[in-house]
C-alpha cells in the first residue's frame, strides 16, 4: 500500500482535508503519522517515517520542500497542494526531482473570479459610494447630480491573464462593455479568445472605467502599479485589487487617492495585511477595505481538499492530472 501524508498547520488542515478527506486517501494508502503532521511539529522533530513518504498533501502553512527536507522524502514521488499557488512550498530541487506537483490553483481561482465580477458590476454605479453616503447623511443624494458610469459601454482594464484575469475576462463576455488587458505573455490571437483587447499598461489606466489588478507578485511586479500610472485614471473610475497588495506602491496610492476623491478603490489585498492602524486607508472616504477574502473560504476551502484528493485517485490510475503545474507554468502564478 501506498504511504502518504497530510502536512501543514492544523488550521488550514481542518478548513481543507479533514477527516473526510483523509477517510478516503486511507482507501488507498496507509497516511503515516496518523492523521496529519503539523509544519511545526516537522520542523522541530522530523519523523523517520519520512523515508516511507511517497504521496504528500499540502496546503496553506506547509512547509518548503527544499533539498534538505527533501533528502529527508527520498521516496516522494507527488505533492497534491490544497490551495493557490505553489510558490510558498517549492524549490529548485523539488522540480529537479521530477516530483509530480498539482495544486487547486484553479479552484482557489472561482471565488476571486467572482468576487471581482461583482465589485465590477456594483462598481458601475458606485454602489459603495452611495451607501457610505446613505449612511453618513441619513438621505440619497439626488442622482441627477451624480455621474453615473453604468455598464453600458463601460471600458475594463484587465491587469494580467492568469486564471483569474482570464476568468473575468469570460465572465464579462455576457455583459455590454469593453474588455482591455495587459499581458505581455499573451499574443493579440489568444487574448481575442476571451473577448479581450491587447494594448499598454499605460492604456488600460487611461481608457478604462474599472482597473481590475490580477498580477502575480514578483519581483519585478512589486510596486509596478505606480504614481505615474493612476495619475491616468479617468474622472470617477475604480480600481480593483485582488491579486498582492505589494503590487501597489501603497504610499502613491494613498496620495493619490486623497487628492483623487472621485476615484473609488476596492482593496482586498493590502501589505502589509492588515494595514498597520495609523493607515490612511481607514480614513479615505474612497477606499473600500475587504480582509482578503476573494480568495476560498468556508466550504470553497474544503472544495479545493476534495480535488485533491480526486488528483490523488487520478495518480492511483495512473491517469494524467487535471490540475498539473509545471515549473514554467509556476513562473505565471501569484
Amino acid at each position: 500500500m501506498i504511504n502518504a501524508a497530510f502536512i501543514l498547520k492544523a488550521e488550514h488542515f481542518q478548513e481543507v482535508y479533514g477527516h473526510e478527506c483523509v477517510a478516503e486517501v486511507s482507501r488507498h494508502a496507509k497516511v503515516l503519522g496518523a492523521t496529519l503532521l503539523t509544519t511545526e511539529a516537522l520542523v522541530a522533530q522530523p519523523p523517520a517515517w519520512l523515508e516511507e513518504l511517497e504521496v504528500l498533501f499540502a496546503g496553506w502553512g506547509s512547509p518548503v520542500l527544499d533539498a534538505a527536507l527533501l533528502a529527508r522524502m527520498p521516496r516522494l514521488r507527488a505533492v497534491f497542494y490544497g490551495g493557490g499557488t505553489v510558490r510558498p512550498i517549492s524549490s529548485e530541487a523539488l522540480w529537479e526531482r521530477g516530483i509530480l506537483v498539482a495544486s487547486a490553483a484553479a479552484l482557489n481561482a472561482v471565488p476571486v473570479i467572482e468576487f471581482t465580477f461583482g465589485a465590477i458590476l456594483l462598481s458601475f454605479k458606485r454602489v459603495w459610494h452611495h451607501a457610505r453616503a446613505a449612511r453618513l447623511r441619513r438621505t440619497y443624494e439626488p442622482l441627477r447630480t451624480l455621474p453615473i458610469p453604468t455598464g453600458s459601454g463601460a471600458t475594463i482594464g484587465l491587469v494580467s491573464l492568469g486564471l483569474i484575469g482570464a476568468g473575468v475576462a469570460e465572465r464579462l463576455r455576457a455583459c455590454d462593455v469593453r474588455v482591455l488587458a495587459y499581458d505581455p505573455a499573451f499574443s493579440d490571437e489568444q487574448a481575442a479568445m476571451l473577448g479581450a483587447e491587447l494594448v499598454s499598461l499605460e492604456e488600460i489606466f487611461s481608457q478604462s472605467d474599472v482597473v481590475s489588478l490580477h498580477t502575480p507578485l514578483l519581483p519585478e511586479t512589486r510596486h509596478f502599479i505606480n504614481a505615474g500610472l493612476l495619475n491616468r485614471l479617468k474622472p470617477h473610475a475604480t480600481f480593483i485589487n485582488t491579486a498582492r497588495g505589494a503590487l501597489v506602491h501603497e504610499t502613491a496610492l494613498i496620495e493619490f487617492l486623497r487628492e483623487r476623491p472621485d476615484v473609488q478603490a476596492i482593496l482586498d489585498v493590502i501589505d502589509p495585511e492588515p494595514p498597520l492602524r495609523e493607515s490612511s486607508l481607514y480614513d479615505l472616504p474612497n477606499v473600500f477595505l475587504t480582509p482578503h477574502l476573494a480568495g476560498s473560504v468556508g466550504a470553497e476551502c474544503r472544495r479545493m481538499g476534495r480535488a485533491m484528493v480526486e488528483e490523488f485517485n487520478r495518480y492511483l490510475r495512473g491517469e494524467p492530472f487535471r490540475y498539473a503545474v509545471t515549473r514554467d507554468q509556476l513562473a505565471r502564478m501569484a
